[in-house]
């Protein structure tokens, strides 16, 4: 055990690999990783890249490139780390897929992490498959493969801080429990915590109302998106939604998605994540979480992208009406708004940044 699925994560980083060796990190992935996963021990992430083509599917071909790339540049690679359900995508990986890269790592000999905190958020088809039950259908290593959980999405407990690492290689699990000291689960957390989860009905119960509700915040979001011609990809899990503004960049560039960026959060008053925080390797893409936000505020944020999409609608019909932005359609490029790559750079932002970051801001006007 240990404090939370980020005191898990980089505990198993510790355990698995030394400094200066690396873990290959399908991208768009959790931006915190970046200080979860490296800060501490100094391993490095190494993105395999998916895109949009696919759905941002992980293929075997992507894999096999960047371990092809990690290799050139002379970088030990030590293991693979997925999120499953997925952040930021809200997708879960297929039975075919996690198969794919359980054969994957046993060919290479290399270590498999999977961060399955968001396992009980599905919502929609298909369900989640957890990686143990790949284990149980195809030849594979045991000791290549590790499971890290929390509470803090499934049961709504952030601030209890309760990690889990699972193993099946006894001397991780040995290595872990001895660095486990350094972020100790209290006794009365465990306590109380083992209490609740033994009740079988409750959980069950808790859990079926929360997909219940997930489901209904998801399709009253996402549908609100498609009437102002905004798509996001199809997710069946999670807490938010990847959406597509890629329409609404001037340029196809990390520029022409950081200006859009600030022009949301600063003009119109919505908070979104922007990809490149993400290390997606297409502009335009954003995440948006739906999920913490009463029906009143839901309706203020689809009412503000309502205003946001028309007036750039209706600046581009009559471009030489009085504009309140700067150019004559939403494609905006605000060169005032100074990026500071050294303090607010996509690639160090994480929730715990002072940057604004998801969830939309709460508010009723």
């Amino acid at each position: 055990m240990s404090g939370g699925a980020t005191g898990a994560d980089e505990m198993i980083m510790f355990c698995l690999a030394d400094p200066g060796e690396a873990f290959l990190v399908p991208s768009p992935y959790y931006p915190a990783f970046d200080r979860d996963l490296r800060w501490r021990t100094r391993v490095k992430t190494h993105p395999v890249e998916c895109t949009s083509t696919n759905n941002f599917q992980i293929t075997r071909e992507a894999l096999e490139a960047a371990y092809q790339k990690a290799q050139e540049e002379n970088i030990k690679v030590k293991g693979l780390i997925i999120t499953n359900p997925s952040n930021p995508l809200g997708t879960t990986l297929s039975r075919e897929t996690l198969t794919s890269l359980v054969s994957f790592i046993n060919e290479k000999n290399i270590h498999l992490v999977a961060d399955e905190i968001y396992a009980a958020t599905v919502f929609s088809s298909p369900q989640f498959v957890s990686v143990s039950e790949i284990m149980d259908e195809v030849e594979c290593n045991p000791n290549l493969i590790h499971i890290v959980y929390s509470l803090s999405k499934d049961l709504g407990l952030p601030g209890f801080r309760v990690g889990i690492v699972y193993s099946y290689n006894d001397d991780v699990v040995s290595c872990g429990r001895k660095m486990s000291s350094f972020g100790l689960v209290s006794s009365q957390t465990q306590h109380l915590l083992a209490s609740m989860l033994s009740d079988d009905e409750f959980v069950d119960n808790f859990l079926m109302e929360s997909s219940r509700r997930l489901a209904k915040r998801h399709k009253a979001f996402t549908e609100g998106l498609v009437n102002v011609n905004i798509n996001c990809l199809k997710s069946n899990a999670g807490l938010f939604v990847w959406m597509d503004l890629r329409h609404l960049l001037k340029e196809p560039t990390l520029e022409g998605e950081i200006a859009l960026w600030r022009v949301i959060i600063e003009d119109v008053k919505l908070d979104i994540s922007p990809g490149s925080s993400f290390h997606c390797s297409e502009p335009g893409w954003f995440r948006v979480c739906f999920a913490n936000m009463d029906e009143d505020t839901v309706e203020v944020a689809l009412k503000r992208i309502r205003t946001f999409v028309g007036k750039g609608q209706e600046e581009a019909e009559a471009p030489t009406k009085a504009k309140r932005w700067k150019n004559s359609t939403l494609r905006l490029s605000f060169s005032s708004r100074i990026y500071d790559e050294a303090v607010m750079t996509p690639l160090m932002m994480s929730p715990h940044s002072p940057m604004p970051h998801s969830p939309l801001v709460r508010a009723r006007t």
